[in-house]
């Protein structure tokens, strides 16, 4: 499938089955991250994988995740993150996406559906799962096999805006 079918495959699920993902796809998901740009090619971050039952229970102190049988926090190296030298933008949260991106669209490739969740509490993760200073608990991400069916591709002409609405050439 070309790159624009991928995109348009991937949507947002909420409802998944107690199917363990494959540790070949979670290998793939995983190589995925590794390859994703970042700024100054620092990968300043750390993927926390979480699969285990008691590791998904702790979770859920934090975060609603779906029951989704896999989870990964992704946790920015703020120390080591690239700083933009003009302004001192921090771009933990780009890279971040970035990452984050090339995962949901690497299981989107394998037959997985994912959701990604910010909505969680970073002061419960740090403390469940022992994350240690200097490391940002940003972005929750989860992966399984879909217990609803996939919204349709056709989605995009409705939910989105047209592109000509989202371009500005040259100058505002």
């Amino acid at each position: 499938m070309d790159f624009l079918e991928l995109a348009k495959k991937r949507c947002s699920t909420r409802c998944y089955t107690n199917r363990a993902v494959e540790q070949e796809k979670l290998a793939q998901i995983l190589e995925a991250a590794r390859v994703a740009p970042t700024g100054k090619n620092a990968q300043a971050f750390k993927l926390l994988v979480l699969q285990k039952p008691d590791s998904l229970q702790k979770l859920k102190e934090a975060a609603n995740f779906y029951d989704a049988p896999l989870a990964i926090l992704i946790c920015a190296d703020v120390e080591n993150t690239w700083h933009r030298s003009f302004d001192g933008k921090v771009i933990s949260d780009i890279d971040v996406s970035i990452v984050s991106t090339h995962m949901i669209l690497e299981a989107t490739q394998l037959g997985l559906a994912s959701l990604w969740i910010c909505r969680f509490k970073p002061d419960v993760v740090r403390e469940a799962f022992a994350i240690p200073e200097g490391y940002e608990p940003v972005n929750l991400t989860v992966f399984g096999y879909p217990d609803e069916p996939l919204k349709s591709d056709a989605r995009h002409n409705a939910d989105r805006k047209p592109l000509a609405e989202l371009i500005v050439n040259e100058s505002f």
